[in-house]
């Protein structure tokens, strides 16, 4: 069954959940951490919608692939139609926030960026999105002031805030309605702060968002 975005209060979206899309190196200590160019541009890719699991249950990545790592990434869940929207247009269309996992194949990864090859296959794989339940929004909210955190056993491993972010929300909306459209029930995750590292089995994590979001959530032994 194809996953249905929901918020906070219980309520479901009325659209099932289409595409994420999403932006590479968005913070500008993320970028330098992994030895990456910090972009001029948007640098975006897609994961689809089989990705897409519940952020509350116990993640069950493909360790047997290589390392694991996480990314964390506040998320926005798109509510109206955009193509070449306005940044008026793009922001005032975000009817929720939430937080995801980005989960990416590193060891996969890095082979594909040696050969010059795209991400996906490290990117995109079955249960590489886990993702929150939104915080409904009645307006536009203080992007810059919006802050997450991840800890892991305890102990943080990823703070970012809204106004570390290169492209703020507005820009990254906008720009990626100029390359696809963006449908009701699509979901954009805006990059992710320093501090990713390897996800291990048998971890902890719990994670914030300023508005009174709060995950805790387990990796499979």
């Amino acid at each position: 069954m194809r996953f249905v975005p929901h918020f906070t209060d219980g309520q479901e979206f009325p659209h099932p959940l289409g595409k994420v899309v999403c932006i590479g190196r968005n913070y500008a200590d993320h970028a330098k951490e992994l030895d990456n160019p910090v972009p001029t541009e948007p640098l975006l890719f897609i994961k689809p919608a089989t990705s897409v699991v519940d952020l509350t249950k116990p993640l069950d990545p493909p360790f047997s692939r290589g390392d694991v790592h996480y990314e964390v990434e506040l998320a926005l869940l798109v509510g109206e139609t955009l193509t070449h929207a306005t940044l008026d247009e793009a922001e005032r269309a975000i009817v929720g926030i939430g937080l995801a996992m980005d989960l990416t194949l590193r060891d996969v990864q890095t082979k594909l960026k040696e050969k010059g090859h795209p991400w996906e296959i490290a990117k995109a794989f079955d249960g590489a999105c886990p993702l929150s339940s939104f915080l409904p929004l009645s307006r536009v909210p203080n992007w810059n002031a919006l802050a997450f955190t991840l800890e892991i056993d305890g102990e943080e491993r990823q703070h970012g805030e809204g106004s570390d972010m290169i492209f703020a929300v507005p820009t990254l909306v906008a720009e990626m309605s100029r390359h696809f459209t963006l449908e009701p029930g699509d979901v954009i995750l805006t990059g992710t702060p320093s501090g990713v590292g390897e996800l291990v089995r048998g971890s902890s994590l719990r994670l914030t968002l300023t508005g009174g979001l709060e995950v805790e959530t387990s990796v499979v032994e």
